[in-house]
C-alpha cells in the first residue's frame, strides 16, 4: 500500500468515527438535561420512598413501611378514585374537540392560520393563568356569569362551592386550555394522510360520514394514540390549574393524586410518603399507558 493510498485509508477511517459519534454529540445535551431533571431526582424520589424524611432531620430507613401505610390510607384511594373519574371524562373530551377542531382547520378555509392560532393560544398560558381566568368567569360572588344571571333576574349559582359545578368548571377550563395542543397533533396527522385514499374513496361512491369512518379514523390510529397516552398522562399529572380554580375543593371534591401528594410532602412534610405515593402514581400511569398501547396495537394501521 502506498503512502497516498495509506494516507486516504486513514482521512476515511477518521471520517466514519466521525459520523458515527455525531449522532451522540447531538443527543448530549437533552440526554443531560433530562438526567439532570427528570431521571437523578426520580431515582432520589426513590430512594427518599424507603426512608421516613421531614427535609429537616436526618432520613432514617423504614423499608416498606411507606407503602403499607398508603394501602390503608383510604384518602389516597379516594383521590385515585377521583382523578380516574376526571381522566375517563376528560380524555374523549380534549379528544375529540381536538380532532373536531382539526378536521375543520385542515381544509382550504379563509383565515385558517388566523383560527389555528385562536384555537392554539390557550395551549401557551400557564395553567396557573388558565384557572385564574376561569376563577374570574366562575367565581360565586365576582365571577362574569353569576353577573350576568342577577342582572337576567335569576338566582347566582354557586360555580365553586358546589361539587357538580366545581368539576364542572375544572372540565371545562382543562378542555379550553389543552384542545389546542392536541389539534395541532391531529392536523400533522391528517395531513400525512395519502389523499389517493380519499379519491378512491369518492370515486366508489363514499359519502363524508364513511370517508371519515373507513380511512380517515383508520389511518389516525398512531396520531389517536399518541394522543389518548399524552391526555391520560396529563389529566394524571393535572394540579396547578385545579389550585389556581378552585383550590381543590369544595372540600376535597376537586383535589386530585399530584395536590394530595403535594400537601402531603409540604404541608405535612412528609417527604418520604410523598415520595412512595409518587412511585405507586408513577407505576400505575406506566401500566395504564403499557396496556394502552397493547390493546391498539401499538398503533398499527
Amino acid at each position: 500500500m502506498s503512502e497516498r493510498q495509506r494516507s486516504n485509508h486513514k482521512t476515511l477511517a477518521g471520517q466514519n468515527r466521525k459520523l458515527v459519534i455525531a449522532p451522540y454529540l447531538f443527543i448530549l445535551p437533552n440526554l443531560l438535561i433530562f438526567s439532570t431533571f427528570i431521571v437523578f431526582p426520580s431515582l432520589l424520589g426513590l430512594y427518599y420512598s424507603f426512608h421516613v424524611y421531614d427535609g429537616l432531620n436526618p432520613m432514617k430507613f423504614n423499608g416498606l413501611d411507606n407503602y403499607l401505610k398508603i394501602l390503608t390510607d383510604r384518602e389516597f384511594w379516594s383521590t385515585i378514585g377521583r382523578t380516574g373519574v376526571y381522566a375517563v371524562i376528560v380524555v374523549p373530551l380534549i379528544y375529540a374537540a381536538a380532532l373536531g377542531i382539526a378536521l375543520l382547520l385542515a381544509r382550504e378555509i379563509r383565515m385558517r392560520g388566523f383560527f389555528r392560532a385562536i384555537f392554539y393560544w390557550p395551549t401557551m398560558i400557564s395553567y396557573i393563568i388558565v384557572g385564574l381566568t376561569w376563577k374570574w368567569i366562575f367565581g360565586d360572588s365576582f365571577g362574569i356569569l353569576n353577573h350576568l344571571l342577577t342582572m337576567a333576574g335569576a338566582e347566582p349559582v354557586g360555580f365553586l362551592t358546589s361539587s357538580f359545578w366545581a368539576n364542572t368548571a375544572v372540565i371545562i377550563a382543562t378542555v379550553w386550555s389543552r384542545a389546542g395542543f392536541f389539534m395541532v397533533i391531529f392536523i400533522a396527522g391528517l395531513q400525512a394522510i395519502p389523499t389517493d385514499y380519499y379519491e378512491a374513496a369518492r370515486l366508489d361512491g363514499a359519502t363524508g360520514s364513511k370517508v371519515f369512518r373507513y380511512i380517515t379514523l383508520p389511518l389516525l390510529k398512531p396520531t389517536s394514540l399518541l394522543v389518548v397516552m399524552l391526555c391520560l398522562i396529563d389529566a394524571f399529572k393535572a394540579f396547578p390549574l385545579m389550585f389556581a380554580l378552585t383550590g381543590g375543593g369544595p372540600g376535597k371534591e376537586t383535589t386530585f393524586i399530584v395536590q394530595y401528594i403535594y400537601e402531603i410532602g409540604f404541608n405535612r412534610q412528609e417527604l418520604g410518603l410523598a415520595s412512595a405515593m409518587s412511585v405507586i402514581l408513577f407505576i400505575l400511569i406506566g401500566g395504564f399507558s403499557a396496556l394502552q398501547f397493547r390493546l391498539s396495537k401499538g398503533g398499527a394501521v
